[in-house]
């Protein structure tokens, strides 16, 4: 009968309005005010029912003035009717509490300076004062529990377009979680429980919560049996979910969400802002491959990039858009970008002046192959940090284009590295990648020589006595970059796939955009020139499974629902990527994350006899002669899936070969 009721009262529009509004203050604090004066009244009908003759209408009206504008007072000072009942907890009935008592305690210094003043004449019972405090107390106690109950009972009644959920973890965070999503207004969850990770069952309910506890094995059966639709995490558990525990609930089809992040809200805010579930998301692969979050503190970078001129190339692709960004955060003086792509400059700028608006962003349309516009950036902004970020980095793009990659990559990194020490920059950091460690394709090399290149030109010119530190970061994919394979992945679900992969077995390390640019900044900040920075990656993922996990968790099947199909390396790609943090080729730093990479280093004149060759075959579109030239200057090179340059490779074994064979005996041995 009682759920018959509630369940009429939920659809009525004084209920509705009840459950969508919050009482204004002004209300409450009359409520209050009106449960001190009834408190009053209960306690003068009672004497003057047993002596009317001593009370007149004028004394009577008088106390009740002075009792009801102390308890004012006190309420207002104290902002005690601030509160919304119906999430009333232990911290607003003690703040009532304290009311009361600081008005029993006005009252009666009151009460003792009137009595004494006027020579001991009876103003008002102490004894009174006392009971008009018990019964207000429990009045406003009472008040409180039955609007906070029947608003617990009416939502619950209106609860069916609710999804119900599972909160993972019993921990107080599990908790507030679990309750703030049960309370809030309008909310799209309704928790029937929180999912305990301990081994040993033991506590069956907390807070009206029913505890169900984790088995892998009987995991998926709790929730359809029940009719939950999902399990909501917050950060605190995101590691967890990490390490294992979410491929269970992703084979499964069991939703993930993801309490996201919480902001500081109104309680006059618009209605769907003031949700806690407007911060619940489903959970996207980035989620469960994601490292910590990066929070921009770092003294060391805030110290040296803090009121510079900065100049980034290729500042509007994913690196260095991101370095743009975390520059600014840093206040960097003046950050000059340089990029030839006009709509993500443009893109770009909008965003600065939205976000960072007190920050001088210059913006400088520029080929980074074009030295002639390059070193009017140099001559007009002298920059004291020079983070160089423009490349090619799309692998069977560049097999297919190599002479651009040259250009670009090689000459162009040649261009803005000389004009960083002609115009006396104080530091040039290069962004490399983790392909340019044994290359396999056009690109990776390109990046090796890169490289190469900047190494030398520091070591020359530290003989010449000039100060420009070179410094080089190497790092692997970053998760969401342009052209990387989890938005192409996504894009392909979105489709109805097939999800293509190159090969089952292949395996990449990630590392997200935020960390790696934050990094880059700390490692050029820190290094003293010369050095080549590789970056701890984590661990490999297996792009096979990553295939699957996302097909999962947009709620398919794989291979059933949605096919992966394998579609075989693309030319110049590994099937495994070298391990960067090998700690017998590497030198540890402050940074457990940072490391120096033990690479051999060449004459800087040997090195610009080669590249010149290199770059003027590029320019003469002499692709054969080219790749023969990279592939003798950096011997580590081997094509892989690539016809057209592992011929190049047999080329030169053929004549190491005959080289050898040539070679007379005695000449072997000395």
């Amino acid at each position: 009968m009682a759920e018959g009721v509630f369940n009429r009262l939920s659809n009525s529009w004084l209920v509705k309005w009840f459950k969508s509004q919050t009482t204004p203050r002004w209300i409450i604090l009359l409520i209050d005010l009106f449960i001190v004066t009834a408190s009053y009244a209960i306690v003068e009908m009672k004497d003057i029912y047993g002596d009317p003759q001593s009370y007149s209408i004028g004394y009577l009206a008088t106390c009740w003035a002075a009792i009801l504008s102390v308890y004012f007072v006190v309420i207002y000072l104290s902002k005690s009717y601030t509160c919304v009942i119906r999430l009333s907890v232990i911290e607003d009935l003690y703040r009532t509490f304290m009311v009361v008592c600081a008005s029993t305690c006005v009252l009666i210094v009151l009460n003792l300076v009137c009595y004494f003043a006027t020579s001991g004449v009876r103003h008002y019972g102490f004894w009174n004062l006392f009971v008009i405090a018990i019964e207000t107390f429990s009045i406003m106690m009472i008040e409180r529990l039955f609007i906070k109950y029947f608003y617990m009972r009416i939502t619950a009644a209106s609860n069916t377009s609710r999804k119900r959920v599972l909160v993972l973890g019993t921990s107080l965070n599990s908790l507030i979680l679990a309750n703030a999503l049960k309370n809030e207004i309008n909310g799209k969850f309704e928790p029937v429980g929180l999912l305990s990770t301990k081994t040993t069952p033991g506590v069956t309910e907390v807070n009206g919560f029913k505890i169900y506890y984790y088995d892998p094995e009987t995991v998926a059966n709790l929730f359809v049996e029940h009719g939950i639709y999902a399990l909501i995490f917050n950060d605190s558990r995101r590691e967890v979910m990490r390490n294992g525990m979410a491929d269970v609930f992703i084979d499964n089809n069991i939703a993930l969400l993801a309490l996201n992040r919480v902001e500081e809200f109104e309680l006059d805010d618009d209605k769907d802002k003031g949700n806690i579930s407007t911060f619940v998301k489903e959970v996207e692969i980035e989620d469960l491959l994601g490292r910590e979050p990066i929070v921009l503190n770092n003294s060391l970078v805030s110290t040296n990039v803090r009121g510079t001129c900065v100049l980034i190339t290729g500042a509007c692709g994913s690196i260095g858009s991101e370095i743009v960004r975390q520059l600014a955060t840093y206040q960097a003086s003046r950050i000059v970008l340089v990029d030839q792509a006009e709509t993500p400059m443009h893109d770009l700028a909008l965003e600065m002046k939205r976000n960072f608006p007190d920050a001088e962003v210059v913006l400088f349309m520029g080929d980074v192959q074009n030295r002639e516009r390059m070193e009017v950036a140099f001559e007009k902004y002298k920059p004291k940090f020079v983070f160089h970020a423009a490349a090619y980095k799309h692998v069977p793009m560049m097999e297919i284009n190599p002479t651009e990659a040259i250009l670009t990559n090689v000459m162009g990194t040649r261009n803005v590295a000389d004009l960083a020490l002609k115009h006396g920059a104080y530091k040039f950091v290069m962004v490399s990648t983790d392909k340019a460690v044994n290359p396999t394709n056009i690109m990776g090399c390109t990046k090796r020589l890169a490289e190469i290149y900047c190494q030398s030109l520091f070591f020359n010119a530290a003989k010449r006595g000039m100060t420009t530190q070179f410094i080089t970061t190497r790092f692997g994919n970053v998760l969401g970059s342009n052209g990387s394979v989890i938005p192409l992945f996504r894009k392909q679900i979105e489709r109805g796939g097939p999800v293509t992969v190159t090969h089952k077995d292949i395996i990449r390390y990630f590392m997200t955009i935020p960390e790696a640019c934050s990094l880059v900044l700390e490692a050029g900040c820190m290094g003293s020139g010369g050095e080549i920075y590789i970056f701890d990656m984590g661990s490999p993922v297996k792009i096979y499974d990553l295939a699957v996990r996302m097909i999962s968790l947009a709620g398919f099947k794989p291979n059933v629902d949605i096919k992966i199909e394998e579609v075989g390396l693309r030319p110049g790609e590994k099937l495994y990527e070298e391990l960067l943090n090998d700690k017998e080729k590497t030198t540890a730093t402050v940074n457990k994350k940072i490391m120096i990479a033990k690479v051999r280093t060449y004459d800087y004149r040997t090195v610009c006899e080669n590249i010149e060759l290199i770059i003027d075959n590029a320019l003469t579109g002499n692709v054969h002669d080219m790749v023969y030239a990279m592939k003798k200057f950096v011997p580590e090179y081997k094509s892989n899936q690539s016809e057209e340059f592992e011929r190049i490779d047999r080329e030169i074994a053929e004549q190491k070969l005959q080289e050898t064979e040539n070679t007379p005996e005695t000449e072997k041995y000395y």
